[in-house]
């Protein structure tokens, strides 16, 4: 029950740290330094992670596929699987659980380590804003570098298939790329971009903004010294993926089911 009441308190901690940063957007201009310091910390820090596990991501879709399909003759289409799969699903879902173990688990330990040392109880003795100087920043660089590191792992999940298609399954790397490419062009109902495209591309950014506010939570709340802050970046972790496991769920029932 204790448990129970512990995480209700949470959820309704982020929700309140989400909406008072929202209601602060207005400051970003104010924090633009800290905001591009933000953005280029995490989104150089894991460019190489997502490139290589985009990558074989697509080579491993690709093959899995590419054997199934062959089964029936149909391995021309396998650049279209490949495509829709990475755009949709595979993209922002692996990007987001990349950014959650790694700038997630670095937000987290950083305010963390700011609260167990009287860091965060300084700011507010100065009559400093703390979602203001902190949380605004790092919430808007995660909600832009997402949706950015999305299109890499995208587009070198679908170059990584073209590899194996063309070396091990016989298919032209030509007719992989046209069909890869005509996947992509149907246009949605909400805007006049490839729906597949703009659909991943806003689960990315939901993905930025949920592992953001996850781990400036959950930093924030740590006490109890350096096995607090431990337990902070363990739990903002745990959390984000969670929550982009549930997230991704509904998103696709938004943009695929209920439209």
């Amino acid at each position: 029950m204790k448990s129970f009441r512990d995480t209700c308190e949470l959820l309704g901690y982020e929700l309140t740290l989400l909406g008072g940063t929202i209601v602060r957007l207005p400051h970003l201009w104010r924090r633009r330094s800290a905001t591009l310091d933000q953005l280029f910390t995490i989104g150089v820090s894991v460019v190489h992670v997502v490139l290589f596990v985009g990558l074989f991501t697509g080579m491993i879709l690709t093959l899995q596929t590419g054997v199934a399909l062959s089964e029936f003759g149909q391995q021309d289409q396998i650049g279209t699987i490949v495509a829709l799969s990475m755009a949709r699903e595979m993209g922002p879902f692996i990007t987001g659980i990349i950014l959650a173990a790694t700038a997630g688990s670095a937000l987290a330990a950083e305010l963390g380590t700011m609260k167990v040392s009287d860091e965060l109880a300084a700011l507010e003795i100065l009559s400093v804003d703390r979602t203001d100087y902190l949380v605004l920043p790092r919430i808007v660089a995660l909600a832009i570098a997402c949706p950015l590191l999305a299109v890499l792992c995208d587009t070198i999940g679908v170059m990584g298939g073209a590899l194996v298609a063309s070396s091990q399954l016989g298919v032209e790397t030509q007719l992989y790329f046209d069909s890869a490419v005509e996947a992509l062009k149907t246009p949605g109902a909400f805007l006049s971009l490839p729906k597949d495209v703009y659909t991943g591309l806003f689960k990315a950014f939901v993905f930025g903004v949920i592992i953001a506010t996850i781990a400036c939570s959950c930093g924030i709340r740590a006490r109890g010294g350096a096995l607090g802050v431990g337990e902070a970046t363990r739990r903002a972790v745990r959390d984000s993926i969670i929550f982009i496991i549930v997230a991704n769920y509904f998103l696709t029932y938004l943009f695929y089911s209920a439209v």
